[in-house]
């Protein structure tokens, strides 16, 4: 006999179902019984994708990790010198929704809350943290920056401006671009 999975719903469906919960609802939302009303099916279509929530929880960490790392290289792929990727990156930091147009909820805030509170949240934030400071001191250095405050300057100013004005990405994103010109004027 073959099994058929419920409602052929995919484990992807199951992550960001619950990237978009917990930047709604915060880790309190992470239960298979809530997710599964957000997707119209039963618990049992977690259960087939998922052992247990740890690893459920687990496996969003995963994704969400992944993600923001893929989002990083491309910007820095596709960017033509260091002063446009700098400035990318740092508004793509900014931008909590960026390459992600289907869903448009900020998820990065809700990780930050959530790593507060859980091991395994606050070591990806940690990679996340540390892998773009790498980036971005690697980027400052190579155009004459050699001062390594402005790096924590423009990340600090990056992950801040969802704080200051949530619902105002374009001011944002664009405060962020002037805050990193700034720092080229002063080399």
């Amino acid at each position: 006999m073959i099994r058929q999975r419920p409602n052929q719903l995919t484990r992807e469906d199951w992550l960001q179902t619950g990237l978009d919960a917990l930047a709604s609802g915060g880790p309190a939302a992470l239960a298979a019984e809530p997710l599964a009303r957000r997707l119209g099916t039963t618990k049992g279509s977690f259960y087939w994708h998922f052992s247990d929530l740890p690893t459920y929880q687990a496996a969003l960490v995963e994704q969400w990790e992944t993600e923001a790392i893929r989002q990083a290289d491309e910007t820095l792929a596709s960017a033509q010198s260091d002063v446009s990727r700098l400035r990318c990156l740092a508004q793509i930091i900014t931008d909590k929704t960026a390459g992600n147009a289907e869903h448009s909820t900020p998820t990065e805030p809700a990780m930050r809350a959530w790593a507060l509170a859980d091991a395994g949240a606050a070591a990806a934030v940690g990679r996340i943290d540390a892998k773009r400071i790498g980036y971005l001191s690697h980027l400052l250095q190579g155009i004459g920056v050699s001062n390594p405050e402005m790096v924590r300057i423009i990340y600090a100013a990056s992950l801040g401006m969802e704080a200051l004005a949530p619902d105002e990405p374009t001011q944002n994103i664009s405060a962020v671009g002037s805050l990193v010109d700034l720092v080229l004027a002063l080399r």
